[in-house]
C-alpha cells in the first residue's frame, strides 16, 4: 500500500492534558469526521505522499529514531483510507454520492449552521444584531459603499470583527443594490483560479439567490471552467459566514431582489511563484471580466471579500506560540499589509503577503486580491480600515489575525 494524503488540513490541538495532538480535518468535506492522529504515528503523514509502501515509511521513520512499527503505519493508512483521507476508493466513492447530492440540490446548504454559528434563526439574529453589530464603533463614511473586507472565522470568535464591516455596511449600503460579488478563500485548495457555483446560499434567516446573467457573464469570458470544481463550495465556510451577514441586512423585502454571485479564488500558482496574478493567463483573463462586469453595474453592484489574515502558533504547525514582543511584531507586519489593501495597491500587497506566506501564511490573499483589483471599476480610490482584531487561543497562544476594511465609491 502507497498512502497518499489528500489535501486536507493537519493542525495541533490541546489533549487537555497540557500537550498537543494532531488532528486532521477536511475542508471540502468528503471526508465525514475529523480524525485525531497521536505521536509518534503523526510523523507518518509527511511521508503520505503516494510514493511510499508503508514498510518503506516505517523504516524511514526508525531511521530518524522514531520508534513505531510496520504494522502500526499500516494501521493507520488503512483506518486513514476508510475515514476518506487518502486518495482512494472510499474518498472516490464518498466524493461521487456527495457530488450527485449537491448537484440535485436547489441551493447550497447551510452547512456550518449550528456549530460555527446559531442554527435557529432567532437565536442568529439576536447574536448578529447584539453580539456583533451591537459591538461596533460608528464609521463615519462618506458615500456608499462599493467593497467590504470582514473576517471569514467562526463568528463567535470574530463577532467584533463583523460587526464593524457589517455595522458600516448597514449604513452605507447602496441604496439600488441589486447584486454582491461575495469572494472567498478556498481551504480546500484549487486547480483553477476561480471557481463559481450556480447554487444560491440557503442561511437559517433565509436564501439569497444567484444573479444568473452576471454568473453566465463571467463564466463565458473566463479561459477556464470555473465550473469544473464547484464541488469546493458545498464545505468551504468563507462565503457562507458572509451570506449569514447579507441575508440579516437586507432582510424579506430586499433579499428578493438582490442576488449574489459566489466566487471561491484560489490563486494558488501565482502565491507559489510569488508572482502578480496579473501576469498569470487564467486569472488576468477573469479579473477583466469581472472588472468589466462590475463597471457595466456600477451603482447598483457590490463586492464583498471573506479573508482571515495570518495563521501563527502550534496549531498551524509552529514550534511555539509569540511572546507579546512576538504579537506585536505580527500586528505590525499584519498592518503594512493592509496599510497596502487600504490604498488599493494590489500588486505590492501581493508581493508583502507571499513574501512570507510559509510564516505568517495568510490565507486571504486570493479574496483580497480580487476585491482590491475590482475596486477601481466601481470607483473607489481608496479604504477605510476599520478594525484589526489577533484571535488567541486561549489554551496553546496560536493566532489568526483579520480585519475589517470598508471602500466607497465616488460620490
Amino acid at each position: 500500500m502507497r498512502p497518499a494524503l489528500r489535501p486536507v488540513e493537519i493542525i495541533r490541538v490541546p489533549n487537555g492534558q497540557g500537550s498537543l495532538v494532531t488532528v486532521l480535518r477536511d475542508p471540502e468535506a468528503i471526508a465525514p469526521h475529523a480524525v485525531e492522529v497521536r505521536a509518534p504515528l503523526d510523523a507518518a503523514l509527511g511521508l503520505f505522499d503516494g510514493r511510499r509502501e508503508t514498510a518503506e515509511i516505517g523504516k524511514l521513520l526508525r531511521g530518524r529514531g522514531i520508534r513505531v512499527t510496520d504494522s502500526e503505519v499500516e494501521r493507520l493508512a488503512l483506518d486513514l483510507e476508510e475515514a476518506a483521507y487518502l486518495v482512494g476508493p472510499t474518498a472516490r466513492a464518498r466524493k461521487a454520492a456527495i457530488a450527485r447530492a449537491y448537484a440535485a440540490a436547489p441551493v447550497r446548504e447551510a452547512t456550518h449552521a449550528g456549530g460555527a454559528y446559531h442554527g435557529d434563526p432567532q437565536a442568529l439574529a439576536r447574536f448578529v444584531e447584539t453580539s456583533c453589530l451591537g459591538r461596533a464603533g460608528g464609521a463615519k463614511l462618506d458615500g456608499e459603499i462599493v467593497g467590504l473586507v470582514a473576517p471569514h472565522m467562526d463568528l463567535w470568535r470574530a463577532a467584533v470583527g463583523y460587526g464593524h464591516a457589517y455595522a458600516a455596511l448597514r449604513d452605507r449600503m447602496p441604496k439600488q443594490l441589486e447584486t454582491v460579488v461575495v469572494l472567498g478563500t478556498c481551504h480546500a485548495g484549487l486547480r483553477s483560479a476561480f471557481c463559481m457555483t450556480r447554487k444560491g446560499f440557503a442561511t437559517p434567516l433565509g436564501e439569497l439567490g444567484v444573479d444568473g446573467q452576471m454568473a453566465d457573464e463571467l463564466a463565458a469570458g473566463a479561459a477556464e471552467d470555473v465550473y469544473e470544481e464547484e464541488l469546493k463550495h458545498k464545505g468551504e465556510h468563507s462565503i457562507e459566514f458572509q451570506c449569514v451577514f447579507l441575508r440579516h441586512l437586507l432582510g424579506e423585502e430586499r433579499a428578493a431582489r438582490v442576488r449574489i454571485v459566489p466566487i471561491l479564488c484560489g490563486l494558488g500558482r501565482p502565491q507559489v511563484e510569488r508572482r502578480d496574478p496579473a501576469r498569470d493567463r487564467l486569472a488576468s483573463r477573469f479579473l477583466g471580466t469581472l472588472g468589466e462586469a462590475l463597471a457595466r453595474r456600477a451603482g447598483r453592484v457590490l463586492v464583498v471579500a471573506g479573508a482571515d489574515l495570518a495563521h501563527v502558533g502550534p496549531r498551524f504547525g509552529d514550534a511555539a506560540p509569540l511572546d507579546e514582543a512576538g504579537r506585536h511584531a505580527l500586528e505590525r507586519r499584519d498592518r503594512a499589509s493592509l496599510d497596502l489593501a487600504v490604498a488599493l495597491e494590489a500588486a505590492p500587497f501581493f508581493d508583502h503577503v507571499t513574501e512570507d506566506l510559509y510564516e505568517r501564511r495568510v490565507c486571504g490573499i486570493g479574496p483580497l486580491y480580487t476585491l482590491l483589483r475590482s475596486m477601481d471599476a466601481l470607483g473607489a480610490q481608496r479604504g477605510r480600515l476599520l478594525s484589526y482584531e489577533q484571535n488567541v487561543d486561549p489554551e496553546e497562544g496560536s493566532i489568526v489575525s483579520h480585519a475589517s476594511v470598508a471602500y466607497v465609491g465616488k460620490a
